[in-house]
């Protein structure tokens, strides 16, 4: 964790990850390419929790904007050996009492099911999304790690509502996050897809929360979301797409790294960002360029989006049958280091998990070990359910 403002009060400290602007803080996220640039400015969550006497102390480290696993590839911070997340594990060793992370492609979902924590990808436009580096704009939301459902239902009351700064913003001015609604005659659908493509010991959790769930007299059946491999290419498309796009304004001009050898204005770029970016955001620009072509953009980037609105048509048709989908946060219960070059596959593969909630800006919960997404404004449900199987408060 980098240095802030280290701060104790009674509301508790907060981690800030290096995707979201503190003013004053270098704000790097995870990238050489952004090296020495600090924030003017705070974002919209940043600022509400400090007006509520929360104590800002520090900045966590990402992989580069966010793309990769768990935070593995953060520039000069590169993991080695089990994979963790830099926030995720300052919560778990009760460092600090909370901390904000972008979630753009289920990072922090799986950072927190590794760590043993809970973190919160909140409804799409609940969260301003001002003072955020941002990626995937139609996708990425500001979430919550704490211990467990009590912490993230106290944060959360405290960021969400509407922010005239935001153009995504939703109008309702706040929103209520409780972790005690009745739970009996609930009804929660285990995803079949995602399931298989879990390892044993991931399906064991989900296994055991359901278990957990019945004996709270919550219905737990199987059903088939045959889209759900579809939902993850489409968003990979458009994630990659939209990410092309935003990080082309890091050129070597205006913030940030510099190469230090060039002839002309177009070495410039091409030194600057070939030097500033690592494997897998180089990839990813490729990919997004390749998909926004003009021989490729019917059949991808518009087909995808086509996708999203029948996603959105299923996922919305089961929420009306089932509270809460539950399926496993990630398809393993451990990761090691691997090479760069092999990221852009391994995150695909494991997106496979988290990429329906991105997609759709359906309200996604990984906690206990386990994934559970619910409707639009659902968080209460999801909350309410995760904390029965917590047996007891924080």
């Amino acid at each position: 964790m980098n240095e802030y403002a280290v701060k104790i009060n009674e509301k508790g400290v907060i981690a800030v990850d290096d995707t979201i602007l503190v003013k004053d803080a270098e704000c790097k996220a995870g990238s050489k390419i952004l090296t020495g640039y600090k924030a003017l400015f705070s974002a919209e969550a940043v600022e509400r929790l400090e007006k509520k006497g929360y104590a800002v102390s520090g900045k966590t480290t990402v992989g580069e904007f966010g793309l990769d696993l768990v935070g593995e590839f953060a520039y000069g911070n590169e993991a080695e050996g089990a994979l963790k997340g830099a926030a995720a594990e300052l919560v778990a060793g009760g460092e600090v009492k909370a901390a904000l992370a972008v979630d753009m492609n289920g990072t922090p979902r799986r950072a927190a099911a590794l760590s043993g924590v809970a973190f919160l990808k909140p409804t799409y436009g609940t969260v301003s999304r001002y003072g955020v580096i941002s990626c995937a704009a139609s996708g990425e939301q500001v979430g919550v790690y704490a211990k467990g459902a009590d912490g993230i239902a106290e944060i959360m009351s405290v960021i969400a509502g509407h922010d005239g700064k935001d153009g995504t913003s939703l109008p309702e001015a706040s929103y209520e996050y409780k972790t005690d609604l009745p739970l009996k005659g609930k009804k929660v659908a285990i995803v079949k897809e995602l399931l298989d493509k879990a390892d044993e010991a991931s399906k064991a959790k989900v296994t055991a929360f359901a278990e957990s769930l019945k004996k709270n007299g919550v219905v737990v059946e199987e059903i088939s979301l045959p889209l759900a491999d579809a939902a993850n290419t489409a968003w990979q498309i458009l994630m990659c797409a939209e990410t092309c796009n935003n990080v082309s304004r890091y050129d070597g001009v205006k913030y940030g790294y510099r190469a230090e050898t060039y002839k002309n204005i177009d070495e410039l770029y091409v030194n600057s960002r070939t030097e500033g970016f690592n494997f897998l955001t180089k990839a990813v620009i490729l990919y997004g360029s390749d998909v926004l072509s003009k021989n490729r953009y019917k059949d991808c980037y518009d087909k995808s989006l086509r996708v999203r609105r029948v996603v959105a048509d299923a996922v919305k048709a089961l929420c009306e049958q089932y509270d809460a989908l539950l399926t496993p946060a990630c398809g393993k219960t451990a990761f090691d280091s691997y090479d760069i070059h092999e990221a852009f596959g391994r995150v695909f593969e494991q997106s496979a998990f988290t990429a329906i909630a991105n997609l759709i800006g359906i309200p996604a919960l990984s906690a206990n070990g386990v994934q559970l997404m619910g409707k639009a404004f659902g968080e209460s449900t999801l909350l309410s359910l995760s904390k029965s199987a917590e047996g007891k408060g924080e």
